[in-house]
């Protein structure tokens, strides 16, 4: 047991001594005066600005609830050309919350089909008819 304790003891003492001595080693530096010179900077020449106007889209928003008995139904949501409605989640049946059937989140649900605002239509042409054949 006394020569566990020496030989902890005699760890202990070569650590403390040997601990300096490395400190030392890492903190000079070996290749200071051989890195090289960073590159010297270049000052380029402005080019014109681009002929392209940005337009910022229209950020209005307009948002309509429908209401049914003092609840809100569904809510309508448009921004710009683009038109999303939410509705609440309404467990199914006789599903409680936290059940496998009822679900905790429901996504909105994006109107498809319009790209844009209405297209002006044409007033088509009368048809060209030919008279009836005469007679004989």
């Amino acid at each position: 047991m006394r020569t566990s304790k020496l030989w902890s003891l005699v760890t202990i003492s070569a650590a403390a001594i040997a601990m300096p001595l490395i400190a030392s080693a890492q903190s000079t530096p070996q290749n200071k005066a051989f890195a090289p010179a960073p590159p010297q900077m270049e000052r380029l020449e402005e080019g014109e600005a681009p002929a392209v106007t940005i337009r910022q889209p229209d950020t209005q928003k307009k948002i309509t609830e429908k209401k049914s008995q003092g609840k809100v139904t569904e809510v309508k949501v448009q921004t710009g050309t683009t038109t999303y409605y939410a509705k609440p989640n309404d467990p199914a049946g006789s599903a409680m919350r936290g059940d496998g059937q009822s679900d905790t989140t429901r996504p909105v649900q994006f109107q498809i089909g319009e790209f844009g605002p209405p297209k002006n239509v044409q007033a088509a042409e009368p048809a060209q008819t030919l008279q009836p054949a005469p007679a004989k």
